[in-house]
């Protein structure tokens, strides 16, 4: 693990590529670009064939200039470090300061690759990488770069850590709506990557979170429960009212739950049977026929008899 630190002097944490992932890399780099260029030479074998010696001699060596030196030192300006073998392997280069490349940082590369690369099949390359101890050969060493590694590995995909068992419950009563969906996004990727943190860098971040919920909630972590102790009590307590809305059935009375706290399902008894408040009439009193009614709630009105 290597610690850089930025302008802004904030610490990063980043993964030095090694000679095996490198070595892989530059091998696949080779072979696409060895591939291209015997494309490009027969191409112009064939179109420059009523050209005389010294002309093909000039076209075939700026074919090998421009395919072995400038695709690569291109492809890498484009992709802002990142090579086809590179990106196949996981790999990015960047700047000493953990910031992306530019045009100058991989001219110089590709411009001393040539010589420990390609003049010496890889054997100053190799040897640069083994004693420097970031991994770097001379062209990171003089273009100023590092080759870090993009995919970590993470101990527990997904597992984030649960509350301390004293603050289960302790925010049940919060209203949690106004906390954006962006922030609980970042609580969430800080949980699940803080024991990958440097712990002052853990702790600043997770206090900063903390800081912005607690705005939003309005209510601050207590002085005994640390930061990301206090984050993980509101991320539980969020996901069990998510998990309590999207598993149980709200209820149909439409009365709006407390602060926002999912309401809890409660059983509905049917209503009474309706019965029929006026006395029955006799055929002989009964009115004239008119047309059938409804009561209120949608069915026949009662107490109609046809006539006789």
């Amino acid at each position: 693990m290597s610690e850089l630190v930025t302008g802004e002097a904030v610490a990063l944490e980043l993964r030095p590529a090694r000679l095996p992932s490198r070595a892989l890399a530059v091998l696949l780099d080779l072979a696409v670009a060895v591939a291209v260029y015997v494309a490009v030479t027969i191409v112009l074998v064939a179109s420059t064939a009523s050209l005389d010696m010294a002309a093909q001699t000039a076209l075939s060596i700026a074919a090998f200039v421009l395919v072995l030196v400038g695709g690569p030192i291109a492809v890498e300006t484009l992709s802002h470090g990142r090579s086809l073998g590179k990106m196949a392997c996981g790999l990015r280069v960047v700047r000493d300061d953990g910031g992306p490349i530019r045009f100058r940082h991989s001219l110089v590369r590709g411009l001393i690759g040539v010589i420990e690369i390609l003049m010496t099949f890889g054997v100053v390359a190799c040897i640069a990488s083994l004693v420097s101890a970031r991994g770097r050969r001379l062209g990171d060493v003089f273009a100023g770069t590092l080759v870090v590694r993009e995919r970590v590995p993470v101990p527990a995909t997904g597992f984030m850590p649960p509350p301390p068992p004293w603050l289960a419950g302790r925010f049940s009563e919060l209203d949690l709506s106004a906390v954006p969906d962006d922030l609980w996004l970042a609580v969430r990727q800080y949980l699940t990557r803080m024991g990958q943190l440097d712990p002052r860098v853990g702790w600043a971040m997770a206090e900063r979170l903390a800081a912005d919920v607690a705005a939003r909630t309005g209510a601050p972590a207590p002085r005994e429960v640390p930061p990301a102790a206090y984050l993980a009590a509101m991320m539980h307590e969020r996901q069990a009212r998510e998990a309590r809305r999207a598993f149980g059935s709200a209820p149909s009375g439409g009365g709006a739950p407390a602060a926002g706290v999912p309401s809890v399902t409660e059983p509905v008894t049917p209503p009474p049977p309706v019965r029929p408040t006026t006395p029955p009439v006799p055929p002989s009193a009964a009115p004239p026929a008119v047309p059938p009614t409804s009561s209120s709630d949608g069915r026949p009105g009662t107490g109609f008899v046809p006539p006789a």
